[in-house]
């Protein structure tokens, strides 16, 4: 059985170790669930990751939670969570308090600069793993391409984006036109 310490230990060193954000952090999540200690397949960690970002909230916090709870109940997704927002609490404290002092020295801006493009790879990088699990190839790599554009370019509402995904799901399993795992045939 696993122990909520084991818990809040995996979320602590994912939440301490995660510079960019909650889709920065599914790398790691999915090392340290998946890989490491094989609490759960990558079939169910993908859609855990789908369910916590459908949810409102933080991506990380809902993560924290779902995963938690699936393997140990309501106590369990506190061990998560906690572990979880600890360290990032406690860092964002003391660079709240030492900011003011040094928002304006040009090393710290140059560092937050030279920061920003590593984030962005952090968050980009999830993006191909989970398609890569999700089943997407070359045939379906237009659907989320396409789900992107509308919602950029476009300015249409995830939540339509989201609802017409749903009704395309549900019809192309009506037809049998998808597989088993759910990636189109």
């Amino acid at each position: 059985m696993i122990k909520y310490c084991d818990l809040f230990w995996s979320f602590f060193k994912i939440g301490t170790f995660t510079i960019g954000g909650g889709y920065a952090m599914i790398p790691l999540m999915e090392r340290e669930l998946v890989d490491r200690h094989q609490w759960m397949s990558r079939e169910e960690f993908l859609d855990q990751v789908a369910l916590s970002q459908s949810l409102p909230g933080i991506l990380a916090v809902n993560m924290a939670s779902g995963v938690g709870f699936r393997l140990r109940g309501r106590r369990g997704a506190l061990a998560a969570i906690v572990g979880n927002i600890v360290m990032p609490i406690i860092f964002i404290l003391i660079l709240a308090m030492v900011y003011r002092l040094f928002k304006d020295n040009v090393y710290v801006e140059r560092f937050f600069m030279g920061v920003r493009p590593a984030a962005v790879a952090l968050i980009a990088a999830p993006v191909f793993t989970l398609a890569k699990s999700a089943g997407i190839n070359w045939q379906t790599c237009w659907i989320p391409i396409v789900s992107s554009l509308l919602i950029w370019m476009m300015s249409v509402n995830p939540i339509f984006v989201i609802l017409a995904a749903v009704a395309m799901g549900v019809v192309c399993k009506k037809m049998g036109w998808t597989k088993k795992g759910g990636a189109e045939a």
